[in-house]
């Protein structure tokens, strides 16, 4: 081995002995919201890449040591944020749970509106159907039926003497008669049902013989002829019985015929129904020795 010269050492390449090629590498943050305000690119060449500059290399791990446990930092303050937040949510979530959750709150509340508005809908019929049902019972009570007696055929008039249940003697009346009336419906959108209480004829305050009409029904704007047999069998008349054979004698006897009408119209089914009752009392003289009918005037009758 030999010393070597100045010129052996310059002749030589003056680099130093070249290492391994080693591949650079780039460490990127894991966070680009890093506080270090750096607004360089966030891709830094590894120190291996200038080994030259050995102080700027010392720099870089410095740095880049600081900006990954900044960004490692960020990151695990960001994951601590996520997990609470996450328990946070879990734990809404447990309790919404616990509680039964809003959607049973919204959905009781909106079927008890559909019960209520179910409910007021109803009422709202009733009350509307009501009034129309007023109305109309209202409108019906001006169609009162209109009733007009015509005339009154004495058929049989004989005056005796006989004697009561009692044995009591007194003298007796038998009489056989009948009575036209005309009753007029001026309803235009209901039919009626005619009936009466008992037609009387009555001398003084004794009824002598008594009748009925038949309930039957007359359609709306009709007008209809009816007649009742009135008919009395040996009625007693004691006081009464001087005057009424004086007044057989004398050729007529005043009589009157009482009696009431009822009417009924079904305006709107069985729901709305309308009644009238009218009382008659008719002013009548009878010709016991004529069997002709007895025409009665308008002003012989009243109707209340």
């Amino acid at each position: 081995m030999h010393a070597k010269t100045d010129s052996d050492v310059t002749s030589f390449d003056p680099s130093p002995p070249r290492s391994p090629k080693r591949i650079p590498y780039y460490v990127q943050s894991p966070s680009r919201d890093s506080h270090d305000g750096d607004k360089s690119s966030n891709m830094q060449p590894s120190p291996m890449g200038s080994p030259s500059h050995q102080s700027y290399g010392h720099h870089s791990r410095a740095s880049s040591s600081s900006r990954i446990s900044g960004g490692f930092n960020s990151f695990l303050a960001k994951k601590g944020n996520r997990k609470v937040n996450d328990k946070v949510w879990i734990g809404s979530k447990v309790i919404e749970e616990e509680n039964g959750g809003y959607g049973d709150f919204y959905h009781n509340g909106e079927g008890f509106s559909r019960r209520v508005q179910f409910f007021i809908a109803l009422v709202g019929f009733v009350l509307v159907f009501s009034l129309f049902c007023f109305i109309i019972w209202v409108a019906s009570l001006h169609y009162k039926p209109q009733l007009s007696v015509k005339s009154l055929t004495v058929h049989n008039f004989y005056v005796g003497v006989g004697s009561d249940i009692t044995g009591v003697p007194t003298k007796m009346l038998t009489v056989n008669c009948s009575m036209r009336m005309t009753v007029h419906n001026p309803a235009t959108f209901f039919g009626i049902f005619v009936s009466s209480k008992p037609v009387n004829l009555m001398y003084s305050e004794i009824t002598v013989a008594t009748g009925e009409l038949e309930k039957y029904h007359q359609q709306r704007k009709s007008r209809r002829t009816v007649s009742v047999n009135i008919q009395g069998s040996k009625v007693p008349l004691y006081g009464a019985g001087a005057s009424v054979a004086s007044s057989v004698d004398n050729g007529k006897v005043s009589m009157t015929l009482v009696f009431e009408v009822k009417s009924r119209g079904n305006v709107v089914g069985k729901l709305v129904r309308t009644k009238h009752t009218q009382r008659v009392s008719c002013s009548v003289a009878i010709d016991p020795h004529n069997n002709k009918s007895i025409k009665l005037k308008e002003n012989e009758c009243k109707y209340n």
